[in-house]
């Protein structure tokens, strides 16, 4: 591998013009394809093998008029303070404004009178009338938008309150602002680490390069594959991460190759030979953590892994072709000003020559003793400060190892308490922050007409015989009323060929409450029984019964996925690093980072916890995707601080280091370039906090918090802690594994005990910039 990836780098060094006109032309082209797409993202998911999906399948195809996927509003208008909607005046209001809503758009395919349907609540303050399209929600355009949005500025202008609900209003985009300060912080990052304008444009740039050519991509591919309206924001999130990561580690190891007397060629082969190794299988292990969560069988995740695993291989790419032709543009000025500073053996900045202070000698043993006192106290500030800071981290740490791990396990464990308390459901209008007009809406229609009015049930009974499903629908309805906390339950509605038909039920409780959860699984109780005394299936689907069937789906799928996802990842760390050990105290090591994030998440998102800090408008149950995608992605990043910071650990060690020195030595040569790139993918993470779609903001803030604890705890402080404890044996392999497995090379042993011809190596002038 690091001979291939060393031979990569060389070529595209020297054809460095050839590669960034590819990358052009592929940038272009998926440029062009995309800006002539039509069409959009969806927010909808479908839920294959859950009852609720197999109810909404059946609704489909028995009442396809009443669910021809169009978009819809719902449009709650309420009188002035202590008026009636249905005095003279507000009723005029209201058709002016139901007339501006029916002209807003040529897709409107209806909207309802409230006052001939029925939607007036008791105290006839409130009314809401349902506007339904002929188009799918992805298809409204910027002006059905506005248009929209004009016709509920003229229904306020009248003196009404009117606010908006449902896939057909538009999502106010915010965050943006955030985003670009986490990009700034990034390179604000890279500056001081590589201390140089080229150097640190450099990652930047190849980033920016491969997350365009990922979301061009996923633009052109989003109407054919109707992928979710969060695919492209978790790609770009991870595409930018990734990217800028992968670069600074290939460019950080050029300039130590530089440092080392290598030329400008051969650095850059070696870079890639050894760097650009780590950045392949650190790119592997993600792309098989996104990729596994097929295993969950829901198409929206599967979808959203494959895309974001697709923006990885892009940035892998990118990282060891891109980057190697880059530096080719500018050998020498990406090694920023310290090429100008001395090297001393070690890599150390050479002391300046004692002698000249001694050209007098002191007039007496008092002096004498003064002076090289004071000298030794320079010579050992000036061995400390040339110490680099990561050295003598891991040296702290290996002198205490068990003290270290338990209290490092310790404050993992407590940070991840709060994930025994995790509540799951699914994003509705309730969970949008206060501030939105899709809020305002939900609480107007649960302070007029019920909590539980925002998420009914539907109760579908079907049979073959339509005289069986008229027996079971009317035993169904009486049984429903008779349960706790119904509010209503309509009778049946039966489709044309009378077998199968609809009951709608209106819980007194809200959706994410535990009565309206404990009401679902009443019905369904009641379903069995009438099925095994009648014939006639029954199934129940809306917010609440998808909640329960997406968690209970999302649990049984969580084992399979971790044995699949860490199965496969702990082979390839095991073929990396030719160990045992190593690879199990990763998968460890993931898992404590893993809960403890859940258990910030839970403390901010859920319970509310310095949420004002972060900006949070809006607290609640965390969206059930939110978990399964953490686990993923996590592992992923998490073995990708293990690859890096490991792989120089091992090289230290294969060059026949004592096991504790290799850890100094590596850490040495590491922690800085680890501690910039989980800077880097902190802030990130971090401004993708701002947006509005709660599962990229919860999202964005676990992976923030992830990477922290991660790079921080258990790559930097746990997993050294362990190394020591283990010694010889953590490089250890069972000769018959030995034997079988291939030898990838990731260390560059091979470069090492065969260098290139022509490299002509360079006198040592730059200072060590090795991480």
């Amino acid at each position: 591998m690091a001979t291939f990836l060393h031979w990569i780098g060389r070529t595209a060094f020297e054809r460095r013009r050839l590669v960034l006109l590819f990358w052009v032309i592929v940038l272009a082209a998926v440029g062009a394809a995309a800006a002539h797409t039509t069409g959009g993202s969806t927010s909808s998911f479908t839920l294959p093998g859950t009852e609720a999906q197999r109810a909404n399948d059946l609704l489909s195809e028995k009442f396809p008029a009443a669910n021809a996927g169009g978009a819809t509003a719902r449009v709650v208008l309420r009188a002035p303070h202590g008026e009636k909607i249905t005095s003279t005046g507000n009723r005029a209001s209201v058709a002016a404004t139901l007339k501006d809503l029916a002209a807003s758009s040529s897709r409107v395919g209806a909207v309802s009178d409230p006052f001939t349907s029925g939607t007036v609540s008791e105290d006839g303050a409130t009314a809401y009338t349902t506007v339904a399209y002929r188009s799918a929600a992805a298809d409204l355009t910027d002006r059905d938008h506005e248009r929209f949005d004009d016709a509920l500025h003229e229904g306020r202008e009248t003196g009404l309150t009117v606010e908006a609900s449902g896939n057909a209003v538009a999502t106010t985009e915010e965050g943006t602002s955030a985003e670009a300060i986490g990009f700034a912080l990034a390179a604000v990052i890279l500056l001081l680490t590589l201390g140089s304008w080229i150097a640190a444009g450099l990652p930047l740039l190849t980033a920016v390069i491969g997350v365009g050519i990922s979301l061009a991509a996923l633009t052109a591919l989003g109407p054919v594959f109707d992928l979710n309206s969060n695919t492209s924001a978790l790609a770009s999130m991870l595409g930018i991460a990734v990217g800028i990561d992968y670069a600074l580690f290939i460019v950080s190891r050029y300039r130590s190759e530089r440092a080392a007397g290598h030329d400008a060629r051969e650095a850059v082969g070696r870079a890639n030979g050894t760097a650009g190794s780590a950045v392949v299988f650190a790119g592997l292990t993600v792309m098989i953590a996104l990729v596994g969560l097929a295993v969950v069988n829901l198409p929206v995740l599967t979808a959203m892994g494959i895309a974001a695993a697709g923006a990885v291989a892009v940035a892998v790419l990118v990282a060891i072709t891109l980057v190697p032709a880059m530096l080719g543009f500018a050998p020498e000025r990406v090694r920023g000003r310290s090429r100008d500073r001395a090297v001393g053996p070690g890599g150390r900045a050479a002391e300046a020559p004692h002698g000249s202070h001694d050209t007098q000698a002191p007039r007496d043993s008092r002096d004498a003793k003064a002076a090289r006192g004071s000298r030794d106290t320079q010579a050992s500030r000036g061995s400390r400060e040339a110490t680099p800071f990561g050295r003598r981290w891991a040296e702290a740490v290996v002198r205490r190892p068990v003290r270290v791990l338990v209290t490092a396990v310790a404050a993992l464990a407590v940070i991840a308490l709060p994930a025994t308390g995790l509540e799951l459901g699914l994003p509705d209008d309730g969970s949008q922050p206060p501030s939105t007009t899709q809020r305002r809406a939900y609480d107007m229609l649960a302070q007029s007409f019920g909590e539980g009015f925002n998420g009914p049930l539907t109760v579908v009974v079907a049979d073959q015989s339509a005289a069986t499903a008229k027996k079971a629908a009317a035993t169904m309805h009486a049984k429903i009323r008779e349960l706790d906390d119904v509010a209503l339950a309509t009778p049946a509605v039966f489709n044309p060929s009378g077998d199968t038909a609809i009951i709608s039920v209106i819980p007194d409780s809200a959706p994410s409450g535990d009565a309206t959860k404990d009401l679902v699984t009443g019905i369904r109780s009641l379903a069995t029984t009438t099925e095994n005394s009648i014939g006639a299936r029954s199934m129940v689907t809306g917010t609440t019964a998808l909640n329960i069937d997406i968690s209970d789906k999302f649990s049984a799928a969580l084992m399979p996925y971790l044995l699949v996802v860490v199965g496969l990842a702990v082979l390839v760390l095991i073929l990396v690093f030719r160990s045992l050990l190593v690879p199990l105290k990763a998968a460890l090591g993931f898992l404590l980072s893993v809960l403890a994030s859940l258990g910030a998440v839970v403390a901010v998102f859920q319970w509310g916890w310095l949420k004002d800090l972060f900006g949070i408008e809006q607290t609640g149950p965390i969206m059930s995707l939110m978990p399964i995608l953490t686990v993923g992605i996590v592992f992923g990043l998490a073995m990708d601080y293990q690859v890096f910071l490991v792989t120089r650990i091992r090289e230290s060690y294969v060059h026949s280091a004592d096991p504790r020195q290799a850890i100094s030595t590596g850490f040495q040569h590491s922690a800085k370039v680890i501690t910039a790139a989980a800077l880097i993918m902190i802030c990130v993470f971090a401004g993708f906090i701002g947006s509005t779609e709660s599962v990229i903001a919860a999202l964005g803030f676990g992976l923030a918090v992830a990477v922290a604890l991660d790079a921080f705890i258990v790559r930097m402080t746990i997993v050294p802690a362990v190394l020591a404890l283990l010694g010889h044996r953590a490089w250890s392999l069972p000769a018959w594994i030995d034997r079988v497995l291939p030898n990838v090379d990731i260390e560059g042993e091979q470069l090492t005990k065969s260098p290139t011809a022509d490299a002509r190596p360079e006198p040592a002038t730059e200072l060590s910039t090795r991480h």
